[in-house]
């Protein structure tokens, strides 16, 4: 699934913009915008709604933008927690590379300026995972991120008996209008009940010790909880990938889902029964939700040779209509002169 934007300079100072996303007609938003390159008046947000992941980009790129006419193409599917709005920032963000010749070496800052438009101009107080997954993204890797320090270890994953198959629930969310702001706030509070700058250098002991102190109420400790031990998993999924232990990976995605629905209650009904339904088909390894939640979609890591009896299943006994799409890692964003 990609995103493209397609366009040349065009030698003033307006950008035209034209989206041929499909899915805009469901959510009934226009598929133009038209707006003056910010020499003079800074860009503001407005209508369309999706145009101001394209302004904020512009806003936030260091150098001067020229006018230019540009069509999106994109099949990733909004709002399904697939990183669609990060993938249109690094795409825009790239495209005006392009036109303007000036092309950054630094991979950290492209990401940083495309989460920055995101925070000032969707509203949304995004991490830094989709952006940097979108730019520094490597064909047959996943990628472990360092949200602290910024830095990033590219983990192969090129064990070609599994394969990811993403499932959309088709419940649609919109993760501003969502409850990860209010997750954020929780976290943040976590943190200064036990003092420490972030949950990033926070334990398990500690978090125990405030939480039978009674300094912290039982929705703050599971919101904690699942952060910190999120965390270990990661880390420790990444020595098990290294070593090609899928197995051991896939349970834990398994425990990454629980805690996401239990501890963190992300999850909902819909994507928990994706997870259980995938979860008892021979050859699954593992299953989990992904996104900012309350829809969306789930990711399961299946044996090639199983997809097929996932799909049957769920299309069986899920209620709504889910899509399917079967992926492998690829590379980061890239720029092609046509």
């Amino acid at each position: 699934m990609v995103t493209i934007v397609l366009g040349r300079a065009n030698n003033t100072d307006i950008c035209r913009v034209v989206t041929e996303c499909s899915s805009l007609e469901e959510i009934k938003d226009s598929n133009k915008t038209e707006f003056k390159i910010p020499t003079v008046k800074p860009l503001y947000v407005g209508t369309p709604k999706w145009a101001n992941y394209v302004k904020g980009v512009i806003a936030c790129f260091q150098s001067i933008v020229v006018g230019f006419d540009a069509v999106i193409l994109s099949s990733v599917p909004l709002g399904g927690g697939l990183s669609s709005s990060a993938s249109l920032e690094v795409a825009t963000y790239s495209f005006i590379e392009a036109i303007t010749g000036n092309k950054t070496n630094q991979l950290v800052h492209k990401a940083m300026v495309c989460q920055k438009a995101e925070h000032m101009f969707a509203g949304v107080p995004c991490g830094i995972m989709d952006q940097f997954i979108s730019v520094m993204g490597i064909e047959g890797h996943a990628l472990l991120i360092d949200c602290k320090s910024l830095e990033y270890d590219p983990v192969p994953l090129t064990e070609s008996n599994y394969i990811f198959l993403i499932t959309n629930s088709n419940v649609h969310h919109e993760l501003s209008n969502s409850q990860y702001q209010l997750r954020r706030y929780q976290c943040e509070e976590a943190s200064d009940l036990i003092n420490v700058e972030s949950l990033r250098s926070a334990t398990m002991e500690t978090l125990n010790k405030a939480h039978s102190n009674g300094k912290m109420n039982e929705i703050i400790y599971k919101r904690a909880r699942h952060v910190i031990t999120e965390i270990e998993r990661t880390i420790t999924a990444a020595e098990v990938l290294k070593r090609g232990d899928y197995k051991t990976f896939g349970e834990l995605m398994n425990a990454s889902h629980n805690s996401l629905r239990d501890d963190f209650e992300v999850s909902c009904q819909e994507l928990d029964q994706l997870v259980e339904l995938a979860r008892k088909v021979p050859g699954v390894l593992g299953s989990r939700m992904t996104g900012g939640g309350f829809g969306g979609c789930t990711v399961t890591l299946v044996d090639r040779n199983a997809v097929n009896s996932v799909v049957t299943i769920i299309n069986s006994e899920y209620k709504r209509n889910p899509k399917f799409y079967t992926v492998l890692p690829s590379c980061g964003a890239k720029i092609v002169r046509l």
